[in-house]
């Protein structure tokens, strides 16, 4: 060993904006033998959200929307760990793992803050007991064990009064989650209802809740509108200018005073940053850190944060939309600035423009405007599907969600709950004579 001590650079989080961050940084100064990159993430795999919605609709196998994070690099460091705190002061971070939560502090010289943000409630009441939401694996997961469970135990409620909260499903907020995961969920929850007997659509009950005037308002009110006719023809029911005020175990409170009995709703409207920033000495709005143009962080060298977490500036002022096309983009363009800020040379600002937005609305059906043109239709479902397929990471991922499309189109969606209790086990000792052995020992001493 050389005993020089060894520059550090510590990239927290795996999303869009931090994996691509330490993408580039394997490339580049993670084959410096006098540098060492760490990337800290709390699970060992990169989800590809855009895709999450088709995990709860039993479209896509659930690993297959996940790439091991060990698997992207040679050279770049990874811990699975939880961020339990930052030290700016002392450019320390503290991170734990393990079943006894061990402790660790790790030091850097360049810090990317990639956090990203977290589900906010926003205080209404019950909701945080009752709601499930589309952030994580787990959740699409969790969600998807609800909607069969709600079928399974349906199928045998006698009383008409039992079976109505099971049958409706309310998805809180009008936005891509929103639109994405009510369209999948509508699909996949009609299709199953013919392999139970006792059941008919006729029961299913889909509610999208939105606070505006028209659903996807990224899009525009052509798209929305458009978007809110095909939901509607698919038996959607969608409630304009609404919103969730509360949950309680008999249902979901709306602004309107209306009550839906339901035991199920999932909550996409609203996120708020990581809320390790909020004892971040630094520039915040609505507690996201106040970047520079090359996503530093002002008053603090070395620091930097983007993707969801960061409000950075396009050339007009403007934060940038928040966004996984924007996230990879910075993630790329911040890990340059670092190579930069060691190497020397020019950092770059961050400028880049929106290419579109995609949403997919069930039965191969879709909305999107790209470079300013709007589609709907069939053709934008082929295009989000194609866009979308491109960027996930690795050949084989994309393999493996290109077989299960096809295979979506020859069978039906798969009704297995994925559990994960262990399997039933006795500990005790049985007598002899009803043991398998032991009987077999009997057997023979009569026999002599």
């Amino acid at each position: 060993m050389s005993g020089v001590e060894k520059k550090q650079i510590l990239i927290l989080g795996a999303g869009f904006a931090g994996l691509y961050a330490a993408l580039h940084l394997e490339k580049t100064l993670a084959r410096d033998p006098d540098i060492e990159v760490t990337l800290v993430n709390r699970e060992n795999f990169f989800l590809f959200t855009p895709m999450l919605h088709e995990v709860a609709a039993s479209d896509l196998d659930m690993t297959h929307i996940v790439n091991p994070i060990r698997k992207f690099f040679r050279h770049v460091q990874f811990f699975e760990g939880d961020v339990e705190s930052i030290d700016l002061s002392s450019r320390k971070v503290v991170v734990s793992h393990g079943i006894n939560d061990h402790h660790h502090e790790l030091h850097y010289d360049h810090l990317l803050i990639t956090l990203g943000s977290v589900t906010n409630f926003f205080n209404l009441p019950g909701l945080a007991e009752r709601a499930l939401t589309m952030k994580s694996l787990g959740d699409a997961i969790h969600l998807r064990n609800r909607l069969i469970q709600n079928l399974e135990e349906a199928d045998f409620e006698c009383f008409l009064e039992q079976r109505e909260p099971l049958l409706t499903f309310v998805v809180a907020g009008g936005g891509f989650a929103g639109v994405e995961t009510i369209a999948g969920v509508n699909d996949f929850v009609r299709e199953a209802v013919e392999f139970y007997p006792h059941l008919q659509e006729e029961n299913i009950r889909m509610v999208l809740v939105h606070p505006g005037a028209v659903i996807l308002p990224e899009l525009g009110e052509k798209l929305g509108a458009y978007a809110q006719k095909k939901l509607a023809a698919r038996k959607v029911e969608i409630r304009v200018n609404t919103r969730v005020t509360g949950a309680t175990d008999d249902g979901v409170a709306l602004s309107d005073g209306s009550v839906i009995k339901t035991n199920t709703i999932v909550w996409t409207a609203g996120t708020s940053p990581n809320l390790l920033l909020q004892k971040l000495p630094c520039d915040k709005d609505r507690g996201r850190l106040k970047v520079s143009s090359t996503m530093e962080v002002p008053g603090w060298p070395g620091v930097w944060a983007l993707g969801d977490c960061a409000l950075v500036p396009d050339p007009t002022g403007k934060p940038y939309p928040l966004t996984a096309q924007h996230a990879l983009r910075q993630g790329k363009v911040a890990a340059q600035n670092v190579v930069a800020s060691i190497r020397g040379g020019q950092k770059r600002s961050f400028v880049f423009s929106t290419l579109g937005q995609l949403a997919a609305i069930g039965r191969r059906t879709g909305v999107a405007s790209v470079f300013g043109i709007n589609f709907s239709g069939f053709i934008a479902w082929w295009m989000w599907r194609t866009i979308y397929l491109s960027k996930l990471p690795r050949f084989e991922k994309k393999l493996r969600v290109a077989l299960d499309w096809t295979l979506d189109l020859l069978f039906t969606k798969d009704l297995v709950q994925f559990t994960t209790e262990r399997a039933i086990t006795v500990s005790h000792q049985e007598e002899e004579s009803h043991h398998p052995a032991g009987t077999a020992r009997n057997a023979a001493a009569a026999v002599k």
